[in-house]
């Protein structure tokens, strides 16, 4: 029996809401399980009995009776930059949707031994499947999927390993260097995130194909480390280089390079172009208003759940990269 403490705070099980609803407790318990033979009025006045009695249902006692937890575990390797915190956030909202819990464990990706204990951490709850949120390449060289035994989807490894799932990042920056070519920039310059970061290596990709399929000159390429800091330091080597744009490989360090940039003397658009990558909540605010490269961190989620949960049924739309999209603002102009 499935039993919880109601908001009275006395304990309702499924006998209370079987009697209410006037159904047997099997019935009852089919309509927690989401069996498909349960009639749609038969199922409103369950759900209905449940919301009467203030029934919260335990997954635990749940589990004792199906042999399935439906929990999802999460493995980080890195929560603290915004794209993979958003996307944890998404994966949990999507999970609880689909009515399925989460767990979630985080290793240091350099240490090959924490990231199998997580896993391991997370294999001995019973999880039905795992969502890698990978962004370094040493967190998939880690990991031998192989030997996990329950499905396994990655995110942020843009689209290598094990089923792995992302946003287009080249797109993105096609994206990105199309809107400043085609406001008659020639000479753009690409402020990359971190050399061990999939995704930051997939824009370079895509920052150096789109220049090169427009017939434009290769780009300078500098290495940042996704903070406003580095996006500050770099300000005088693009200002240096003769670039009139630049493509942020994100927006933090977007927002380091405008104030960089204007603390030199140098306009932002009227002297040097800039456009990020992410459309973090503050990007529409920066000054100026940021131009930037929109990731859908929910489509995301939702694909990695359903990818889980229909195992090796999976549909190829699933696993297909998310497209992002381009967010035009105030932060690019025609070169004077």
């Amino acid at each position: 029996m499935s039993e919880s403490i109601s908001t009275q705070g006395r304990t309702v099980g499924v006998r209370e809401v079987a009697v209410l609803a006037g159904v047997s407790r099997q019935t009852v318990s089919r309509v927690l399980n989401d069996h498909p033979e349960v009639a749609a009025g038969t199922r409103e006045r369950v759900l209905a009995a449940m919301d009467e009695l203030g029934y919260r249902m335990n997954n635990a006692a749940r589990a004792l009776g199906t042999r399935r937890t439906r929990t999802l575990g999460i493995l980080a390797s890195d929560a603290l930059q915004y794209g993979p915190s958003r996307s944890i956030a998404a994966i949990e909202s999507s999970a609880r949707e689909a009515g399925y819990w989460v767990s979630a464990a985080f290793a240091d990706a350099a240490d090959d031994a924490a990231v199998a204990s997580a896993v391991n951490h997370l294999i001995a709850q019973g999880v039905e499947g795992i969502v890698v949120v990978a962004p370094h390449a040493r967190t998939l060289l880690a990991l031998d999927v192989s030997r996990i035994g329950i499905p396994v989807v990655t995110l942020h490894s843009a689209g290598r390993g094990a089923r792995g799932l992302s946003v287009d990042h080249a797109a993105g920056a096609r994206l990105a260097v199309a809107a400043l070519a085609e406001a008659g920039h020639t000479r753009i310059a690409h402020l990359a995130g971190p050399v061990d970061w999939l995704e930051a290596e997939s824009r370079v990709e895509g920052f150096q194909a789109e220049l090169a399929d427009r017939g434009l000159p290769a780009g300078r390429v500098l290495v940042g480390d996704w903070t406003a800091r580095s996006g500050y330091d770099a300000a005088g080597e693009i200002r240096d280089s003769g670039a009139t744009a630049v493509f942020a490989a994100n927006d933090q360090m977007a927002l380091g390079l405008l104030t960089g940039l204007r603390e030199m003397g140098l306009d932002v658009p009227g002297d040097i172009s800039v456009v990020g990558f992410d459309d973090i909540p503050d990007s529409a605010y920066y000054w100026p208003p940021l131009t930037t490269v929109r990731q859908d961190f929910g489509e995301l989620a939702r694909r990695a759940v359903a990818s889980l949960i229909s195992g090796a049924d999976a549909a190829a739309s699933d696993l297909a990269p998310v497209a992002p999209v381009l967010v035009p603002r105030a932060s690019v102009a025609p070169p004077r």
